[in-house]
């Protein structure tokens, strides 16, 4: 039997952290270990709890979400912290996954796509709210590969889309093979493929764009 994924929340709005645990309490997948309302007392509720995913609003008193992610990523790295935020600049969604951050969630979407994110990062996966993950690539064309655009026109196959996917999602080559049925080496060729029909130099950028084309939410 499945154990249910464990979570602590953290927002400085009481009302916002009501929404949270009521959005959490309907999934039989899911219960919620603690809780917290300031920075200092959601990283000792991380460290003592050692939850699966951590689920935390940028903008804490004491100590913000971007500060607690580095600290738990250096004191207890097998827990997961996703952020929660109303910022949409890209700059917020960089220096979130710079400190470890393993989900990034706008509140104004959070109704629709944070259970998604949640199940996303438990697997081992990074997810990019849709809203903004687009944006991580404005200006990039020269950098990160073809643009969303141009990519919109080119064709994977199914076999190299569902590594790709997978590999987004943090499977190694030897578990993608282990899920698929084919060997190893046949993974490294449909995710080489793959990405060099996208332009994707590493798995940061499949990870940005599984997470635009909406893929990381069919858990």
């Amino acid at each position: 039997m499945t154990r249910n994924i464990r979570l602590f929340l953290a927002d400085d709005h009481p009302i916002v952290l009501a929404g949270l645990r009521e959005l959490v309490r309907g999934e039989p997948d899911m219960e919620v270990l603690g809780e917290a309302t300031a920075g200092w007392a959601a990283l000792k509720g991380i460290r003592e709890l050692q939850p699966d995913v951590a689920v935390i609003d940028i903008s804490m008193p004491e100590l913000n979400g971007i500060l607690i992610a580095r600290r738990i990523a250096k004191e207890a790295p097998s827990v997961r912290i996703l952020v929660l935020t109303f910022h949409e600049d890209r700059a917020y969604v960089h220096q979130a996954l710079q400190a470890g951050v393993r989900g990034y969630v706008l509140k104004r979407t959070a109704a629709d796509t944070l259970l998604h994110a949640i199940r996303a990062v438990y697997v081992g996966g990074l997810y990019v709210d849709p809203s903004v993950a687009g944006r991580l690539f404005e200006g990039k064309e020269g950098r990160a590969g073809k643009s969303l655009e141009n990519r919109q026109t080119i064709s994977l196959t199914d076999r190299e889309a569902e590594v790709l996917k997978m590999a987004a999602l943090g499977f190694t080559n030897k578990e993608i093979a282990g899920r698929l049925g084919v060997g190893i080496k046949s993974v490294e060729t449909y995710k080489a493929r793959g990405s060099d029909k996208l332009g994707l130099k590493s798995r940061a950028e499949i990870v940005r764009f599984a997470s635009a084309e909406g893929w990381l939410m069919d858990l």
